[in-house]
């Protein structure tokens, strides 16, 4: 699955973001998707602050190792993090960096409901 943060503006280059461009707004669709799942959610704005184990990750996030596996694949699949491997331990990063951004905006979003 191949799929890219490019929200709004000028995607790739081109000139047709997510209001004209049918096929483009179902590929951001299908991030928002990956990333609407509250845990995954969550995965996601740890890794916004730093590369880390999927045990130190289950710890932090209250939840089991084999969880947040599942989920990291989900997100992988995605293209949105990797595992990245050194001395036969894996942390995982977020691949797409402006991931930040779109942490940002909907925390920004829950606190106008607040």
């Amino acid at each position: 699955m191949k799929t890219r943060l490019a929200v709004s503006g000028t995607p790739h280059g081109g000139g047709h973001g997510v209001a004209t461009d049918v096929a483009r707004a179902a590929e951001v669709a299908d991030i928002l998707k990956a990333v609407a799942h509250p845990l995954r959610l969550r995965i996601v704005a740890t890794l916004c602050a730093e590369e880390i184990s999927v045990n130190a990750l289950a710890a932090r996030l209250g939840t089991s190792q084999a969880i947040v596996s599942q989920q990291l694949r989900i997100l992988r699949m995605h293209r949105l993090v990797e595992a990245v491997r050194q001395n036969g331990h894996a942390n995982y990063r977020l691949l797409e960096p402006r991931l930040r951004d779109l942490v940002r905006c909907v925390e920004g979003c829950a606190r106008i409901g607040t």
